[in-house]
């Protein structure tokens, strides 16, 4: 059976002593309450609710679903329970504004509680994502009044967000769209428009709906720069922020997908719905993309969760699971066989599944890290680094840590065996739901295309330049343990490698039009190495720290700590060296095809 712990231990070591959140919370006035032991307390409670309510509803949820009944959605049984519990303790608004009602915890907290949500339930988790997504737009860019009537009501869980941006006919081009926003006397628009793939569009589990809808008005410019950005809900919200009538919103149906089943997927249809404009005209993309880049962030989360509770699932199993001998003889004399962890390949699986679990739980509290840095920081110029590391790192957020999410899910499942193609064990369904992560919110390829062509190509690296710039700081305050010196040599080496491919890159692309986008993928996976390794070198020296000074984490997750993390440097990183010759490669070879022999 499927097995999962809130990895506790390790998120404390990472926000303590590899990153020293509480020094950083103290430096930002909005943060400055928060210490160490409050973080403790309320990731133990966090770990103690998905373990108890959330994970026990997993595969049930998935095997039930939700149903679509006249125009009503019902979700799988025991999550309207489970969301009333969440609610009530005030999960909905953990990262939201203070002043409606928010607890204002820094995103390096809340990143660690969405990892624990995703690892727990997917499906379930996906509703509380949106929902954050949501308030944090509404926080930056809708009026005092809309902000009061309807941040508090997301906040406490009472009413749930969704974005609406895709159409039947557009996805990623999102200039295509044709839901229209009819201006009204009353300064409200009437939107009419059809929508698919909404998450959470239609559900039982609050009593409102609130979308935020990406429309064209009657005098939009052509493409992405005519769209603007619809608040609508699914009932009119009064100025006391009573509920009135139903809004002209419905949902026309569920997807039947792979996987998150739990998740209600919808296609929804405006019809002359009454909405109210946030932000300014024809600006809803940039607006949106506030939404979206946390979300981008989120969904890597998902990714990340999903691979440790596979990992976590699988050690499970082969703790118990006997084949054969040891390599060197028997290990357990007293059993008719040894336990498969005794089999070299089986620990290649087991490890490379953690060092991507524990590799990427660093990156993403480090990305959390500079965002909350680039909102709350005093500094104007600690500001605007983060900004700059942030836009750069969020499309490797998104991309690198859901492929490594899936592999990992997909590596756990074949330590089973039979076994892990059988629906009992929860392998499967781990596979099945962390498939979507590297598809919505723009897919992978979408998101090494934003890299390269928005945050390498059009300011000629200087997003680059500022994340080598940060690197090389960090790694020379290194004291030269013997210890850390490996991690350290390859972290340059690994810098040196990006920078040098980065140049030729940014050179091959001048001539060649096409150079960016054939490069594109391979280059996001190269960039992501590089920051995995400047994040292992960090986990290496702060585990050396540990061991020295006899530690709060203990001398065996210590040692762990480096025996995975030279995993990743012997097993893992040389793929690198393959994606500086693929890219070397340009792209002549992928465009030599007519396109009519496909």
């Amino acid at each position: 059976m499927a097995d999962y712990r809130a990895p506790l231990v390790d998120m404390r070591f990472i926000r303590e002593e590899v990153l020293d959140a509480e020094r950083e919370w103290q430096a930002m006035p909005a943060t400055a309450e928060l210490s160490a032991e409050l973080a403790d307390a309320v990731l133990e409670e966090a770990g103690r609710l998905v373990e108890a309510e959330l994970f026990p509803l997993n595969q049930r949820g998935d095997a039930e679903g939700c149903h679509f009944e006249g125009g009503e959605v019902r979700t799988p049984a025991g999550f309207q329970g489970a969301f009333q519990e969440l609610a009530q303790g005030g999960w909905c608004g953990l990262g939201g504004n203070p002043d409606h009602g928010g607890q204002g915890l820094p995103k390096l907290l809340t990143q660690a509680f969405d990892e624990m949500l995703y690892a727990s339930n997917a499906g379930f988790a996906l509703y509380l994502a949106l929902n954050n997504g949501a308030g944090l737009l509404l926080d930056a860019y809708a009026d005092e009044a809309t902000k009061a009537r309807y941040l508090p009501r997301l906040y406490a869980g009472g009413w749930l967000g969704t974005m609406c941006l895709t159409e039947p006919h557009c996805g990623t081009d999102l200039g295509l769209i044709k839901t229209r926003a009819v201006p009204g006397s009353d300064g409200r628009y009437s939107i009419t428009g059809s929508k698919i793939w909404i998450t959470g569009g239609e559900h039982d589990l609050t009593e409102n709906i609130v979308h935020l809808v990406l429309a064209k008005l009657p005098d939009a410019p052509a493409g992405a720069k005519g769209i603007s950005l619809f608040l609508v809900p699914k009932c009119e919200v009064r100025e006391d922020g009573s509920l009135g009538d139903v809004n002209g919103v419905v949902c026309g149906g569920l997807e039947h997908k792979m996987g998150i089943k739990g998740s209600a997927t919808c296609v929804m249809h405006f019809d002359n719905a009454q909405g109210i404009l946030i932000g300014e005209p024809h600006q809803g993309l940039a607006t949106m993309f506030t939404m979206m880049n946390y979300e981008r962030l989120s969904i890597g989360i998902q990714g990340l969760g999903l691979g440790d509770v596979a990992y976590q699932s699988a050690m499970a199993f082969a703790r118990e699971r006997r084949q054969s001998r040891a390599p060197g003889g028997v290990a357990e004399p007293d059993q008719a066989a040894d336990p498969i962890l005794v089999h070299p390949d089986v620990r290649r699986m087991a490890l490379n599944a953690r060092a991507w679990n524990e590799g990427g739980r660093l990156f993403a509290a480090f990305v959390a890290r500079e965002l909350d840095r680039a909102k709350y920081h005093p500094d104007a110029e600690v500001r605007e680094v983060a900004e700059d590391l942030v836009a750069l790192l969020t499309p490797v957020a998104k991309a690198f840590l859901t492929d490594r999410g899936f592999a990992t899910t997909v590596e756990a499942q074949q330590i089973y065996g039979g076994s892990g193609y059988c629906v009992e064990w929860g392998a499967e369904q781990f596979v099945r739901d962390a498939r979507i992560a590297m598809i919505y919110e723009g897919t992978n390829g979408i998101q090494a295309m934003d890299l390269v062509g928005r945050k390498l190509m059009r300011n000629q690296g200087a997003y680059l330049r500022r994340f080598a710039e940060q690197m090389r700081a960090d790694l020379d305050t290194d004291s030269g343990d013997p210890t850390v010196i490996p991690f350290r040599r390859a972290a340059m080496e690994e810098l040196a490698r990006l920078e040098r491919v980065s140049a030729q890159l940014m050179e091959m692309a001048r001539t060649d039009p096409a150079a960016a986008g054939a490069a594109a993928h391979d280059y996001l996976q190269l960039l992501g190495y590089t920051a995995y390794t400047w994040m292992w070198w960090k986990a290496a020296r702060a585990a050396f720290h540990g061991l020295t000074v006899d530690g709060t984490s203990g001398e065996a997750f210590y040692r762990a700590k480096l025996v995975v993390g030279q995993h990743f440097l012997e097993r893992q990183l040389p793929q690198s060296e393959a994606l500086e010759r693929q890219i070397a490669a340009g792209p002549a070879g992928l465009m030599a095809l007519d396109q009519s022999l496909f």
